[in-house]
């Protein structure tokens, strides 16, 4: 009769030879829980906030909270207002890489690779905030660097590396943490490599910056100043894997619908041509592929690590308006609170909403140009707010204009 194998109390796993299986009074726990928990004491992470490693059912969890995609999409809608299909697609990405990170009970040859996302949108559509907010409920390291400060070493600028340096830094020094943090590298499109239709090439910050980014988005052991800065020989240098750091890349690629247009057919010359609508271009967007990015200025190997890419639409007038007193961090709302300090209270009317909106709008500049607007109104009235204890001040239409003054009430 053969004895009954035993079996982990935290994981479920059954011993084995690869991962035996160590039985006490009235418990078991395999190698690799026992390794996760050691790891865990190391690291001196809190239970109650930190990712835990132990190798469950294929979820990560974070204190009785299942880090499954529509979760994670319920997290960003609280801060997100709209891109449905973005939050989607980044919630899934999300999920797949610390499945794979924290997953180390690999019975086959078969290796995951990472699910690097590639955010397309214009400017001010949500690409930072979604990247800012997944890092924040994963409690993960997150950097953030614009592509087109970044320069191939040796010449003057920030080396790629020293993006890695960053993430460092984000973890307060602590290596193993920013190896499963996140980098989020804005304005990618900027270092496209000129192609054949356009005037001049460059490679200070373009291809060659390219060329660079291709060893740390891959997974690579990078070694970086501690402090930052340039490298120099014999200095000090510390050691990152950037195996499993997820990258997310952004961009508003100014000109790519004329790209994905003409491949389609959609270009034609003459002067009767009907200019397209914004839902029109953001359809023709969404058709993106790898061919498109390749035309537009991205070489083929870095498109090829960036293995889901998706679309932001551009706000409109309405969504302008949710994102201002919707989400948990809304301007409106923190507003009201700094008055509620002074034990003020602020309303502001369903047209003066409307106008800060438009503004917004006419500024091209998406949701980032709402607090400088919101700012430059209420300066005055931040000014004088101690004097309004315990009564209402209210933002009209015309204050937004400044054509008025608010009311006191």
């Amino acid at each position: 009769m053969n004895k009954e194998l035993a079996t982990c109390d935290f994981c479920g796993v059954a011993d084995s030879d690869k991962n035996p299986v160590i039985s006490g009074d009235k418990a078991n726990i395999c190698k690799i829980c026992a390794k996760s928990a050691y790891d865990i004491i190391c690291e001196h992470e809190d239970d109650n906030e930190k990712i835990e490693k132990f190798p469950t059912t294929h979820t990560i969890v974070s204190k009785n909270v299942s880090l499954k995609p529509k979760e994670l999409k319920s997290i960003l809608d609280e801060y997100v207002i709209g891109q449905n299909r973005a939050k989607k697609v980044l919630s899934v990405a999300v999920y797949n890489h610390y499945k794979r990170v924290f997953n180390n009970n690999n019975t086959d040859d078969t290796e995951l690779s990472k699910s690097n996302v590639l955010l397309i949108g214009p400017t001010g559509s949500g690409k930072t905030l979604l990247a800012q907010t997944i890092a924040k409920y994963l409690d993960v390291p997150l950097a953030i660097a614009d592509a087109t400060s970044l320069t191939e070493a040796g010449y003057v600028g920030d080396d790629v590396e020293n993006v890695v340096t960053r993430l460092i830094q984000a973890a307060d020094g602590d290596i193993k943490k920013a190896e499963r943090g996140i980098i989020f590298i804005d304005e990618i499109d900027k270092i496209a490599r000129m192609s054949e239709n356009r005037s001049i090439t460059r490679d200070v910050s373009g291809e060659g910056v390219q060329q660079a980014l291709l060893k740390i988005i891959e997974g690579s052991i990078v070694n970086v100043p501690p402090k930052g800065g340039r490298k120099h020989p014999g200095g000090d240098a510390v050691q990152l894997d950037t195996t499993n750091v997820l990258f997310i890349c952004g961009g508003a690629f100014d000109g790519l619908t004329d790209i994905i247009g003409k491949k389609n057919g959609g270009n034609c010359l003459g002067f009767n041509q009907e200019k397209k609508t914004k839902k029109e271009q953001e359809a023709i967007l969404e058709m993106v592929e790898a061919d498109d990015l390749v035309k537009y200025g991205l070489i083929p190997e870095l498109i090829g690590r960036l293995h889901m890419i998706t679309t932001l639409s551009e706000i409109d007038e309405e969504a302008m308006i949710h994102i201002l007193t919707e989400p948990k961090n809304a301007l409106i709302k923190q507003y009201k609170k700094l008055f509620i300090m002074d034990n003020v209270n602020l309303d502001f009317d369903p047209d003066s909403l409307k106008e800060i909106a438009q503004k917004a709008i006419k500024r091209k500049t998406g949701a980032r140009g709402l607090r400088s607007i919101l700012e430059d109104i209420m300066l005055d009235v931040m000014y004088e707010l101690p004097e309004y204890s315990n009564k209402t001040v209210t933002i009209t239409q015309d204050v937004i204009k400044k054509t008025a003054k608010p009311k006191i009430a």
